[in-house]
């Protein structure tokens, strides 16, 4: 097994999802997640956001906003509907995942929730038909102002693992609010919260990078770094609260911090512009957790490799 800095798109094309957990964990805190909407107009029309992150230094692409019903990516002619996840993936040569949103009913709204499509919700069927459209990983969290809530991130970790099998790579975790009263800040996760996360199924924890939300210090990452550690599976640091469109200096100290609390891999969010981070801020933070040798060469590397 190649760590995932080594792996080209051929060596994607042929790994299960536990095959790129054992990639990500070889790294040694060196993997970089950009998420990007796939449901609004490109920040350049003449390639998708997916694109665009990858080719600033993104090892794998997450795509939000994605309705598995009517599968489509802006900027982006596919065959057919279904072909839409295998096109992207030869045009990028990347892992690419999708965020669904376990939505609580019974959340205590901290803000007027917005209501979103059957396609975008965690349950039984979208978990099956992401499988089929060909996704490489799931990501469970929530976007702001869904009413996502930790208890109901637990029952989908469940739900998705019976359905997508023991091969499929599962983060889960907050990285705000996204909404609702309680969990927030440092009330955001606690350690059972991760426990209960690990042994529902998840493989990987995703939890907010320092100093992305009131509270969170380099400190109090590392301990939720550390319980996520102890319990045998791997931690994602996020960068989701707007901050992609921050200052160059700003993102080398959240990539920097993030290092320093044990991360084994870095998410970057959408919101920097329209759907993507700065391109910029992709590069800056690959740059700040593994420096240009391997900035560069993700870069550069063909899609034919």
């Amino acid at each position: 097994m190649k760590r995932l800095l080594d792996c080209t798109a051929s060596d994607f094309s042929q790994m299960t999802g536990q095959d790129l957990k054992r990639a990500i964990k070889a790294s040694e805190g060196r993997v970089l997640v950009a998420e990007v909407i796939s449901a609004v107009a490109p920040l350049y029309p003449s390639v998708t956001n997916a694109e665009l992150a990858a080719a600033f230094g993104a090892d794998m692409i997450l795509l939000n906003f994605f309705d598995v019903f009517q599968p489509h990516v802006e900027g982006l002619t596919a065959s057919a509907p279904d072909e839409t996840v295998h096109e992207l993936k030869r045009l990028i040569g990347r892992p690419v995942g999708l965020n669904l949103e376990p939505v609580d009913p019974q959340a205590r709204p901290a803000e007027q929730l917005l209501t979103l499509p059957p396609g975008r919700l965690a349950s039984a069927e979208t978990f099956a038909e992401a499988k089929r459209l060909g996704f490489d990983f799931l990501c469970l969290t929530g976007n702001p102002k869904t009413g996502v809530t930790n208890r109901e991130i637990g029952q989908a970790i469940r739900t998705a693992r019976e359905v997508m099998g023991e091969d499929m790579l599962i983060m889960a975790g907050k990285m705000h609010g996204a909404g609702v009263e309680g969990e927030a800040g440092g009330d955001l996760v606690g350690e059972q919260t991760i426990v209960g996360f690990i042994e529902a199924g998840a493989d990987i924890i995703l939890l907010p990078s320092p100093g992305t939300i009131p509270g969170i210090t380099l400190d109090a990452a590392k301990a939720m770094v550390d319980r996520v550690h102890r319990h045998g599976a791997l931690a994602l640091l996020a960068t989701g609260t707007s901050q992609e469109g921050a200052d160059e200096a700003t993102i080398r100290q959240i990539a920097l911090n993030s290092k320093m609390a044990g991360a084994d891999l870095y998410h970057i969010g959408d919101a920097g512009y329209t759907g993507i981070a700065i391109p910029e801020n992709i590069m800056h933070y690959s740059i700040a957790v593994r420096g240009k040798r391997h900035t560069y060469v993700r870069m550069a590397a063909s899609v034919l490799r």
